[in-house]
Formats: C-alpha cells, structure tokens, sequence
C-alpha cells in the first residue's frame, strides 16, 4: 500500500479531524453505491480500488495505535537503505488486504439495506465509519490467547494419574493425560488448543487447571500418604495383621503387639509416585483404639480389677 497520508491528501500533522474529513470526501467520491445514489454511473474496476485503497489508509491512520507504529517505521525507513518488498511479503499484504476489502464491501452492503426507508448519503456514510473498524487496517501479528479451563479429579486419580476427557470452547473434545503426581492447582498444557492466531502466528494454548477433590481418609503432604487406621483393642494388645487400604490398593499391615492409639507405622513406597521420578513417597499409618459400642459385663469386671490400667495416668504430661 502507498503512504496512507499520500492516499488521503495530507499530511504527518493531520489530526483526527483532517483525517476522517478527508476520507469522508473521498469515500462518497469512489464508493459505487455513492455513485448511483448521486445519479452517476456504475463505478469501474479503478474506481473500486481507489476505494479500497482509501478506506485501508484511513483505518491505519484513525487508530492511535496503527499510526504511531507506521509514523516510527516511516522514520526509521528514512535512515536505512531502502529494498522493494519480496514477492513472498507482497503477496501476503495483497491477500490481506483484499481480505479487509472484502469485508469492507458486505458492512457497507448491510448497512446500505438495514433500514426500510431510503436513508441519505450522509446517513450511510455515517455508520459505514462507525462500522468499519477492522477493514483494510495493516495486517500485524499476534499469537492466539491462551484460554484455561478448570478439571475435578479424584485424589486418587491425582496420585496414579488418569485420562479424562475436557470440552473446549466450540465444543471440542479432548482426552487430557493426568500424570501420576500432580497437584491443586497445577495446569496442564494442550499446545494450539487455545485462541485463533491473527496475521498467520500460532494459536494460544488450552491450560487445564487441576482441582482435586479431598478424599474421606487419605492426606498428602509431599510425596507422602497418610491415612488413620481404627484397630480393635484385642488387636492393639496382642497384634494383628489387618489389611490396609493404599492410592494403589490394599495391602497387609502388622500390627505390633501393646500397640496404643498414636502408634504411627511405615509402609515403604507407598506413596505418591510422580512421573519421570526414581522413588516414591511412603504410607504412614497411624493408629487409632476404637472401644466395641456395646460392652459385656465380662470387660467392665476386668477393668475395674485391673490395677494396672487404674494406676495409669495418660494425662501427667499435660
């Protein structure tokens, strides 16, 4: 495209004013629908570019932004060499801006039939600047956003990992891989899943955000597990093997004879084992004596003579 301030007449101190002033002059000029509201003939191939050209070098010049980038690009041009665009860089500004022609045409088209009596040039030309805000601006570009979406797991699909399947904007599906190990709050991320790039850059990306629902008797902390076991008081005196439950599933735990409630056991590895790593965390059990609901005569004759347990006094250290 030539120098929008050549295309439009003016020139760099043109302000606001100036600049939409001269489009409205030259846009009522070229535009074919103008044209045959003021009585001429149907406008020509030349006249339609001359449109064109002038409708992109206005929206450059009427966004603040777009015209102090070309203003500083405009100067530095002065002071380096200057080089004719590649075919490959002119073919693209071509295309882009036919693009923007394009859509300048069908605005002005939906504009000029919108209402049921015959509104006047002014009228049109009126809307058609507040209308076009995009057309026939230089094409820059900019990657696509990133969008994030929330996912709920299980904690234990968070500890050994899981596939779930996450809808998009759009309505696109995707079958996400949780790896082993992750934790609240931590995003996954799906490349190119997110917002459309513009200029021809690269799309955002989806980031899956973690939530992981609390588990009734499981607790991380770290790599490790905890879980609270009851243990009959039969089980606490003589010891037992019990079978425990673990993020992998369960397994057998010995229970030590004169076991009390606080007695904390290790089971190795059993914890969470995160992906890519050497170890995992362990499971640490820690006892809890449930008394029965209901107790027989027997047990009540047995602790009222057991002269051990009433010398005992659990709370000499509080």
């Amino acid at each position: 495209m030539r120098d929008p301030y050549e295309i439009l007449g003016l020139t760099p101190t043109a302000g606001a004013a100036d600049i939409k002033s001269a489009y409205r002059r030259l846009a009522k000029r070229y535009h074919p629908d103008a044209q045959a509201d003021a009585g001429d003939r149907p406008a020509g191939a030349a006249e339609q570019a001359r449109f064109q050209e002038v409708t992109a070098a206005y929206n450059l010049l009427k966004d603040a932004a777009a015209r102090a980038r070309f203003d500083e690009e405009r100067r530095r041009a002065r002071v380096r060499p200057q080089r004719p665009p590649s075919p490959k860089e002119r073919a693209f500004e071509e295309a882009a801006f036919a693009k923007a022609a394009r859509r300048t045409e069908t605005i002005f088209e939906a504009t000029h039939e919108a209402g049921p009596e015959k509104e006047t040039s002014e009228d049109l030309f009126s809307e058609l600047f507040e209308g076009l805000r995009s057309a026939g601006k230089r094409v820059f570009r900019a990657r696509g956003q990133d969008r994030t979406y929330r996912l709920s797991i299980s904690f234990i699909e968070a500890a050994i990992g899981t596939r779930k399947r996450v809808t998009l904007d759009g309505g696109k599906r995707l079958d996400v891989r949780v790896p082993a190990g992750v934790e609240q709050g931590q995003q996954i991320r799906l490349r190119g899943q997110g917002g459309d790039g513009h200029g021809g850059a690269e799309a955002g990306d989806a980031l899956i955000e973690i939530g992981i629902e609390p588990h009734p008797h499981f607790r991380r902390d770290g790599l490790d597990i905890h879980l609270t076991l009851p243990v009959t008081l039969p089980e606490a005196v003589l010891g037992a093997k019990v079978e425990v439950p673990t993020v992998s599933g369960p397994v057998t735990l010995t229970i030590p004879e004169g076991a009390n409630t606080g007695t904390r056991l290790r089971l190795r590895g059993k914890g969470i084992a995160p992906e890519g790593s050497a170890g995992a965390g362990d499971q640490y059990v820690t006892l809890e004596l449930v008394l029965p609901d209901t107790q027989d005569e027997p047990l009540r004759d047995f602790v009222r003579g057991w002269a051990a347990g009433q010398s005992q006094n659990p709370r000499q250290n509080l």
